[in-house]
């Protein structure tokens, strides 16, 4: 166009400021800078703010401030304004955002959802949140809270800060709602661990007409994995076929997370089979499921193909395979794997990894090397690591561990309560009644409480909850007396004896009665005919007692049941248990 001798002019530079910005190329937007001031297009509006964005999208925040403050009249268009204002959240410069912002108001500005558009997202930490209310009030006074992008980019805010019931609030008064305020609100259920809550909107959503996208859809996958809702995700599958996304690579792991968290590990592998590509999220999808199943050997064999086919582990995976041997017992291959992360990777473990070797070391009884490796550590242990040592002591029954274990884990996590009840039926087991006491001094003065445990069954596609000691499920009339029956039958085993007394600790320290997982097992055989697998999801470690519990139940019955605890899945069959006492 220059060298046609064809002048630009305001409506020319825009379009040629933008793709600079585009691009990332600041010294073509500087050159069209002086051409904008060589034609004495500076003053008109839209040129001026496209060199503002330009400026704010090349990093150069300074320039676009300079360029703002030495324009007059700049400083009263609305559209400078925004500009500027989504420069600085661009740029991670949230409080300078927020201050242009106070100061357009101030001057009389006239603000509009554009600008509100640019300054929410620099409210999206829990510590902007405050001013995030702010700008929700000042949306509301001005009406441009039924601008259907501020009223998502409001719901987003809130939804990244945590604050998920004023994210609800929102949502409710909505008086339109669309793809991205649903999945906004999904993936907010979905990130605070509101897995039933997921569920509820998902069919809400599909109830109203709206078709859920792969976003939706991967919500509603992990929260199904969370639940144990394998027939819900059953129907995701199908709509994921249905609706021509089942080329998705994120669908995929998802599918094989939630089938693999399910307990279905044929489909979940039928899937990973089924991948035309595997990335690194796939691998470490259905090793970690292998993993918590107890399958050691055949994770152990994934990872090793995986490496063939030259995909480089990362540290969530070096967890997954680390995990899947200490689950396994496959000590020795463990420790290979672990010093392989800095000798063929160069990655530094963390104590993420630390916490796995301690719990690998542990679990096979080499308590005096997981202690020095622990001391040894470059990094700073942290309650996992510690943790994983005190389990490890509960197993083989060494009690001055123990204790040095938890002085150490209850300074680290003192809020955490599943360490003071593996401390307390530590000295249980040992018979040092001071030392439960002890315990129980120290929850009382931190006023601690254990939460209750909490089992989950899937009946007609409906996900039943059963709380420690509960009595509001509608049958729970008919569960109680299908327990007490199991009950007796498992006495006349001779087999119910052995734990009670740390059982009768564990029901003193929680203040609860009857754990949640047999209560589940018991409706689970009430509703289900015979032959039938029962899946049953807890929120924490099955106890011993339980664990024993079910194993006779399964011999009394000639069923299966399937339990994932807080730690791995345990399956049941004729009186035995996948992970040999193992866990």
């Amino acid at each position: 166009m220059l060298r046609s001798g064809d002048s630009p002019n305001a409506f020319t530079f825009p379009f040629a400021l933008k793709s600079s910005a585009a691009l990332s190329l600041p010294l073509s937007g500087a050159q069209l800078h002086c051409h904008v001031l060589k034609t004495g297009c500076e003053s008109e509006p839209f040129v001026q703010t496209a060199l503002i964005s330009m400026y704010c999208k090349c990093c150069l925040i300074d320039n676009a401030r300079k360029l703002f403050d030495e324009s007059p009249q700049s400083r009263l268009l609305t559209v400078c304004y925004n500009a500027l204002i989504s420069g600085y959240t661009f740029n991670s410069h949230f409080f300078n955002a927020i201050m242009l912002f106070c100061h357009m108001r101030e001057v009389g500005v006239s603000v509009n959802a554009v600008t509100v558009l640019g300054l929410i997202p620099g409210c999206t930490i829990p510590m902007h949140l405050g001013f995030g209310m702010s700008v929700h009030c000042f949306t509301v006074r001005c009406g441009l809270d039924f601008d259907l992008s501020v009223a998502n980019c409001l719901l987003t805010m809130y939804v990244r800060c945590g604050s998920i019931e004023l994210a609800r609030n929102l949502f409710d008064d909505m008086p339109k709602r669309g793809l991205i305020t649903w999945n906004a609100m999904i993936s907010g259920y979905a990130q605070n661990g509101l897995a039933t809550q997921v569920l509820d909107l998902y069919h809400e959503m599909v109830s109203s007409g709206i078709s859920p996208d792969p976003v939706s859809l991967v919500g509603v996958l992990s929260s199904c994995a969370n639940l144990g809702a394998q027939r819900v995700g059953l129907e995701v599958e199908q709509r994921i076929e249905r609706s021509k996304f089942e080329f998705n690579p994120f669908l995929k792991n998802a599918l094989i997370n939630m089938y693999a968290r399910c307990g279905n590990l044929v489909r979940a592998r039928a899937i990973f089979d089924e991948m035309p590509e595997k990335n690194l999220v796939s691998w470490t999808a259905i090793i970690g499921g292998y993993g918590v199943h107890g399958r050691g050997e055949t994770a152990v064999q994934l990872f090793e193909e995986m490496i063939k086919t030259g995909i480089r582990p990362d540290g969530a995976m070096f967890v997954s395979i680390l995990s899947a041997c200490s689950h396994a017992g496959l000590t020795d291959k463990g420790l290979d794997f672990f010093s392989l992360m800095e000798r063929n990777y160069g990655m530094r473990p963390g104590p993420e990894h630390y916490s796995c070797v301690v719990d690998l070391l542990g679990r096979a009884g080499r308590l005096a090397e997981a202690q020095r490796l622990i001391e040894s550590m470059p990094v700073e242990p942290d309650g996992a690591v510690w943790g994983a040592l005190l389990g490890a002591c509960k197993i083989y029954r060494n009690v001055m561990l123990a204790e040095l274990a938890f002085d150490h884990v209850i300074k680290l996590e003192p809020k955490n309560i599943g360490y003071y009840v593996l401390m307390s039926n530590i000295y249980t087991e040992a018979g040092m009644s001071q030392g439960v006491l002890r315990v129980r001094m120290i929850m009382r003065e931190r006023k601690l409480k254990k939460d209750p445990g909490c089992s989950y069954v899937e009946y007609k596609g409906k996900t039943h909850l059963f709380v420690a000691g509960d009595r509001r499920h509608p049958q729970i009339g008919e569960t109680y007396r299908m327990l007490d029956r199991l009950e007796v039958l498992v006495k006349e085993l001779g087999g119910s004896k052995k734990h009670d007394q740390e059982r009768r600790n564990e029901e003193l320290i929680s203040g609860m009665g009857v754990h949640s997982e047999k209560l589940a097992i018991a409706f689970g055989l009430l509703n289900t005919g015979v032959g039938t697998e029962i899946v049953v999801i807890k929120n924490l470690r099955i106890c011993v007692d339980c664990h024993l519990f079910i194993k006779l139940v399964s011999k009394v019955v000639d069923r299966q049941f399937v339990v994932r605890d807080a730690t791995r899945f345990h399956h049941f069959k004729d009186g035995t248990c996948t992970c040999n006492e193992y866990w």
